[in-house]
């Protein structure tokens, strides 16, 4: 078992630490235990439910970590799963926390998070005040600092759509360009799938009378739940952007590819002139006019450049040319 941190907290200060293989400490007045875990195994987490008497459901739920976010309450206990995410490159990778909360101890369980617990740890642990209130506001600074973690990723994606948007002004998109961006799209329309469950999550904890949760905390879960509608609502116009930038694309490519043809029918009704005079006089037909003329041949070839010069001079004017 990896723990990251085990300790009691005493009037919002960390006291002693608590060995997570032994038996539940004592505890007095508003005194709490924080455990947080990474991938343990499973006879190392029923352990700890023992200890700690976990409901043996949430703890198999602990174990899997291939749940959807979701708040339960099994009796005085809370659990909640919550989805994090990073990126590689320009795919999101998941991860997943379980929190156990009791009214003495508040547990969480990491799996293939990127972020570990450590910055939201020493930021309550510097705020005595708020974490004397308990395990519930740890749980809100918990699932705030997994919200908060969305934002860079959906912005660090908007600002590559924005430079092929600026790209696709300049030249038109290449074949790998708009494969990138559909791939774009189906990273959000993925992520957009992991937000829908969390603001369920937030929406519960601010509209739902829950064990262990004080009503004084609610406010703060609302505003975890102002910032996950928030991403929904960029990752929502993302995705619309990339479909914009994608079909303005596609009326680039029309339009240029309409010019080309405005242009070759032009040129092709130019050429057309100088065409029909010399198939016609290409005819072997002995009585034709002006063949017997002695400038006949400069005068055709005179009608000829002047009847192109018109029509090039009329598509010119008209703006096919």
């Amino acid at each position: 078992m990896t723990v990251v941190a085990s300790y009691v907290y005493r009037n919002g200060k960390r006291a002693e630490a608590v060995p997570v293989d032994g038996p539940a400490p004592r505890l007095s007045g508003q005194d709490f235990v924080w455990i947080g875990l990474h991938e343990p195994s499973p006879d190392e987490l029923h352990a700890l439910a023992e200890t700690y008497e976990l409901h043996p459901l949430a703890v198999e739920d602990a174990i899997n970590a291939h749940q959807v976010p979701k708040v339960e309450a099994y009796g005085e206990q809370l659990f909640v799963v919550a989805k994090t995410a990073h990126l590689e490159g320009e795919k999101f990778k998941y991860g997943e926390t379980a929190i156990f909360v009791g009214r003495r101890h508040i547990i969480t369980v990491r799996h293939g998070s990127a972020r570990n617990h450590a910055a939201i740890r020493a930021q309550l642990e510097a705020s005595p005040q708020l974490l004397s209130k308990g395990p519930d506001y740890v749980l809100h600074g918990i699932i705030d600092f997994i919200a908060d973690g969305y934002l860079p990723l959906v912005q660090t994606i908007e600002d590559k759509v924005l430079e092929m948007e600026q790209k696709m002004l300049a030249n038109f998109l290449e074949r790998e360009q708009i494969r990138r961006l559909f791939r774009l799209r189906r990273q959000l329309i993925l992520f957009g799938r992991i937000l829908g469950p969390m603001s369920e999550v937030a929406g519960k904890l601010v509209n739902l009378d829950l064990p262990c949760l004080d009503r004084d905390a609610k406010p703060f879960f609302r505003d975890v739940l102002d910032h996950i509608r928030r991403v929904e609502g960029m990752v929502g116009g993302l995705r619309e952007v990339i479909t914009s930038v994608f079909e303005a694309s596609n009326l680039l490519e029309q339009q240029r590819q309409g010019v080309i043809t405005r242009q070759l029918a032009a040129w092709a009704a130019i050429l057309a002139v100088p065409t029909a005079i010399a198939g016609i006089y290409g005819m072997n037909f002995e009585n034709m006019p002006e063949l017997k003329t002695e400038y006949g041949y400069p005068a055709v070839l005179v009608a000829i450049v002047l009847l192109c010069s018109i029509l090039f001079y009329r598509f010119r004017k008209s703006g096919w040319l």
